[in-house]
C-alpha cells in the first residue's frame, strides 16, 4: 500500500473541481503522480498524471482493457464502464476488450474512418452545420451546447452508421440521456443503454434482410457482411460495436465543439487570430488550433478503464493485480515537463504530441471523423457568427460531473441575428 498524500491533498470529484481540475492535477503531478483515490462510486483506483507515465500506461500490455480482470468488491460491482452495458449485452466492444479480439473487431471498422471514407463524409458534415445555424442564425442568442454541439455528432454517427434519418431523433433523446444523467443516477442512462440494445437488435436484423437488394455500404451493413462471410462476428459483437461508436462517437465531438468555443470565448486575442486567419482563407492556424483545442482542454478527462493483468510498478508506485488504472489525459496534456507554458493557449503550437484521443492500439478510431467536425463547426461558427459572445457569466456555467468526459452543460451565446436559409424552421429535417 503506498504512503499516505501530504494532508494538502486536494479534494476531488467536486462540483467546484468539475469547474476547473487543473490547480488539483497540478499538484497531483508534483506530489502524487500516481495517485490511489477513492472515486465517487466508491471504487478505488490509481490516477496517473503525469505525460510520461500516461503515455507508458496507454500502452503497456499488462493493463487490460476487459473488466473480467478487475478484483472487484462487492460494493464495486458492476460501478465500472458504461452503466447498463452489462445487462443489455453490449460488452463486446472495443473499449472492453484486448487483442485478438480487439484487432480483429478494430480491422472491421476501421475502413469506415479512413481519411478517403472522411474526406468523402465532408460535405455532408458541411451540410449539417449550416442547417443547425439556419435553426438559430435570425434569434440572436443560442444554447451552442444543446442548439448545436450536441445535434452535429449524433445526426452525423448515425449517417455513418446506417440509421434511417426517421429513427435518428429517436437515438437524439437516448443520447441526451446519456449526457443528462452523466454525473448523476445510473439508471438512467441504463434505461436508454437498453432502449439502444433493443432497437439495433432490430435494425441488425432489418438490415440483414434487405443487405442483398439495397447493396447498403453504411458501417452497420459492413458489420453485417463481415460476420456473413467469415469474420465470425456475433450479433452481440455487431450490436456493441455499434452502440459503442454511436456513444463514442458523439459525446467526444460534443465537447470538442463545446470546450474549444468556450476556450476561444475565453481567449479572444487568439480567437481573433484565428478569425483573421479564416477570413484570409488560411486553414493552417485552423488545423494546429483543433490540436492545441484538444490538448488545452479536451474532451475527455481521463481515459476509459484499465485493470492490472499482474503486479507492475508505474510511476514509482506498486500496482497490484486486479487494481483500476485511470489515466487523467487532461492533467498529462498539461504536464509542464512535456509542453512549454502548458496553461496557455496558443493555437500555432507545433510540438503539440497530446494524448487527447489516447495512445497505442486503444487510439480513438473515430478521431479523424471528430477531427473534422470540429474543424468545420468551428470555423463555420466563426465565419457565419463574427461577434459571437458569451451570454452571462463564466462562473454561472456548470459541467457536468461524469468521470470520464469533461463537457459543458450549456453554452448561452449572443450575437447580431442573421438571416437563415430560406424556409428554415425548428421542425426541418436534417
Amino acid at each position: 500500500m503506498p504512503a499516505a498524500c501530504p494532508a494538502s491533498a486536494p479534494e476531488l470529484f467536486t462540483w467546484e473541481f468539475a469547474t476547473d481540475p487543473y490547480p488539483a492535477y497540478a499538484w497531483l503531478r508534483e506530489h502524487s503522480p500516481v495517485h490511489r483515490t477513492a472515486l465517487p462510486s466508491g471504487v478505488e483506483a490509481w490516477l496517473v498524471t503525469r505525460y510520461a507515465d500516461a503515455r507508458q500506461a496507454l500502452a503497456d500490455t499488462r493493463l487490460s482493457k476487459n473488466p473480467a480482470h478487475h478484483a472487484e468488491p462487492a460494493h464495486a460491482r458492476g460501478k465500472t464502464g458504461i452503466p447498463g452495458e452489462r445487462k443489455a449485452e453490449l460488452m463486446t466492444h472495443l473499449l472492453n476488450i484486448d487483442p485478438p479480439d480487439h484487432t480483429r473487431l478494430r480491422r472491421l471498422v476501421s475502413k469506415a474512418f479512413t481519411p478517403r471514407r472522411v474526406a468523402e463524409f465532408a460535405p455532408r458534415v458541411q451540410e449539417l452545420t449550416d442547417r443547425l445555424i439556419d435553426r438559430f442564425a435570425a434569434e440572436g442568442r443560442a444554447d451552442l451546447i444543446h442548439d448545436f454541439a450536441f445535434p452535429l455528432p449524433i445526426y452525423a454517427i448515425c449517417d455513418l452508421l446506417g440509421v434511417p434519418r426517421e429513427d435518428q431523433d429517436d437515438f437524439r433523446d437516448w443520447a441526451g440521456m446519456m449526457i443528462r444523467h452523466g454525473g448523476g443516477p445510473r439508471g438512467g442512462v441504463a434505461r436508454s443503454v437498453k432502449k439502444m440494445r433493443g432497437y439495433l437488435a432490430e435494425l441488425i436484423h432489418r438490415k440483414r434482410e434487405e443487405l442483398r437488394e439495397d447493396g447498403s455500404d453504411d458501417l452497420i451493413s459492413g458489420l453485417i457482411r463481415a460476420s456473413d462471410h467469415g469474420e465470425h462476428l456475433t450479433e452481440n459483437e455487431a450490436a456493441a460495436m455499434a452502440f459503442i461508436l454511436l456513444f463514442a462517437g458523439f459525446e467526444t465531438t460534443v465537447n470538442l465543439i463545446g470546450n474549444g468555443v468556450y476556450a476561444l470565448l475565453r481567449n479572444p486575442a487568439e480567437r481573433a487570430r484565428l478569425q483573421r486567419s479564416l477570413d484570409a482563407g488560411d486553414s493552417g492556424l485552423l488545423e494546429t488550433g483543433i490540436e492545441e483545442l484538444l490538448r488545452y482542454d479536451g474532451p475527455v478527462e481521463l481515459a476509459t478503464w484499465r485493470f492490472a493483468t499482474e503486479p507492475l510498478t508505474l510511476g514509482g508506485r506498486d500496482i497490484e493485480t486486479g487494481d483500476p488504472v485511470l489515466v487523467v489525459l487532461a492533467a498529462a496534456d498539461r504536464d509542464p515537463a512535456r509542453f512549454d507554458d502548458p496553461d496557455t493557449l496558443d493555437l500555432a503550437r507545433r510540438d503539440n504530441q497530446h494524448l487527447g484521443y489516447g495512445h497505442g492500439i486503444h487510439y480513438c478510431l473515430g478521431a479523424p471523423l471528430a477531427r473534422l467536425e470540429g474543424r468545420t463547426a468551428l470555423a463555420t461558427l466563426l465565419t457565419r457568427l463574427p461577434d459571437l459572445r458569451l451570454a452571462g457569466e463564466p462562473a454561472d456555467l456548470r459541467w457536468r460531473g461524469g468521470l470520464i468526459m469533461r463537457g459543458l452543460r450549456t453554452l448561452p451565446v449572443e450575437f447580431t441575428p442573421r438571416p437563415g436559409a430560406p424556409g428554415t424552421d425548428a421542425a426541418s429535417t436534417l
